[in-house]
């Protein structure tokens, strides 16, 4: 297949029309000598296919529902907007439901269409609690950690971790152990605790500057310690609403392509706006923003990657080049894939045709368009 007419941003951060080859899926060429014109794809720009690190459900379906039809729907929703590589997340919960969910996962892990499970909870810290439900968190003894190992095995990618619970440590070591991403989040751990966390083995922080407490000059806390860390990937959930537009545009300065969007989103993810559920905590969906109905905390976001790129672009002032690093390339490697995520020769045939206004056109997964 060759792809010509569009604009391309390219692995080096320059955006230019050019033609690329592709073969069993991978991108073989990206050749801006002599770019042709024309085609489909005329006045488009092409980005790599979005990552999403963190994502619990969208268009209707949950993650969390163990349920293949609602499953299929979520995956469906984000794929039409550019989501070509994803996570799914689930929200803390009793270890033996846990287990359930990640089993009904399973299949769509194993079929590449999710690439792993991640477990927000339950070893979340009580006075962090978000939109999480608190009665459900527990510390990681050692037991409950090899459990999850065991039936967590080639499923379940990435765990969040509280670093001031008790054996978190030891906790972070063992999955790390086994081949687990950890990641820091829903905390009120210090500075020097959640460097500890590092040192053990935590690469990711949970939705930076959410669930866990601000960072003052001071007192940087695991703010601090996680967006100064050369080791750390930190999410960023780019809706306006849960990070200030200049705090996202410091974010991405400090950390660099450390810094990786995600969504964060819940089941009304494009829905209409009233009462849906997230995990076992009653939320109501009100212009565009998601929140707990008991407590008002922000619960999740309504967000695709796609208004995640636009938010960067539009609302935060960062360039489409950095933007589209920070919504493909950055998730990659935090997951350790270093197949996709840019559009260079050799990596694989993950492609969003977005016009001027960041709308899709057309996606394409692994060499094969959507549509």
């Amino acid at each position: 297949m060759e792809l010509t007419g569009a604009n391309v941003v390219h692995a080096d951060g320059r955006i230019g029309p050019a033609t690329l080859r592709i073969e069993s899926g991978m991108i073989v060429e990206v050749d801006d000598t002599v770019p042709a014109r024309g085609g489909v794809l005329e006045g488009l720009t092409l980005l790599p296919g979005f990552v999403d690190l963190h994502c619990h459900g969208g268009g209707g379906g949950d993650y969390s529902s163990a349920d293949a039809a609602s499953i299929e729907a979520a995956i469906g929703f984000h794929r039409r907007h550019g989501t070509t590589t994803s996570l799914a997340s689930l929200v803390s919960a009793p270890i033996d439901q846990l287990q359930q969910q990640t089993e009904a996962l399973r299949p769509f892990v194993e079929s590449g269409e999710l690439v792993g499970v991640h477990l927000e909870g339950p070893w979340l810290a009580s006075g962090a609690c978000g939109a999480q439900d608190a009665r459900t968190f527990t510390a990681p003894d050692v037991d409950q950690v090899r459990e999850v190992i065991t039936w967590g095995d080639g499923v379940v990618a990435m765990v969040t971790i509280a670093p001031e619970l008790a054996s978190a440590l030891d906790a972070v070591v063992s999955l790390r152990g086994a081949g687990i991403i950890v990641a820091v989040g829903h905390t009120h751990a210090t500075h020097d605790q959640t460097h500890a966390a590092i040192d053990a083995g935590a690469t990711v922080a949970t939705h930076l500057f959410n669930a866990m407490p601000p960072m003052h000059h001071r007192a940087p806390g695991p703010v601090g310690a996680l967006l100064a860390d050369p080791r750390v990937s930190v999410e960023i959930i780019c809706d306006t609403v849960h990070v200030h537009p200049d705090v996202v545009r410091l974010t991405l300065a400090a950390a660099g392509d450390r810094a990786a969007l995600i969504t964060d989103a819940i089941s009304a993810a494009g829905t209409t706006e009233g009462m849906v559920m997230l995990g076992e905590q009653n939320v109501n969906v009100q212009e565009g923003v998601a929140r707990v109905v008991e407590s008002g905390a922000l619960a999740g976001s309504l967000l695709t990657m796609r208004d995640a790129l636009a938010h960067a672009v539009f609302d935060c002032g960062i360039d489409l080049a950095t933007a589209s690093r920070a919504a493909s390339l950055a998730p990659a490697r935090a997951l350790g894939l270093f197949d996709r995520g840019e559009i260079a020769h050799s990596m694989r045939a993950d492609l969003v045709a977005v016009d001027d206004q960041l709308q899709v056109h057309r996606v394409m997964r692994a060499g094969h368009w959507l549509d």
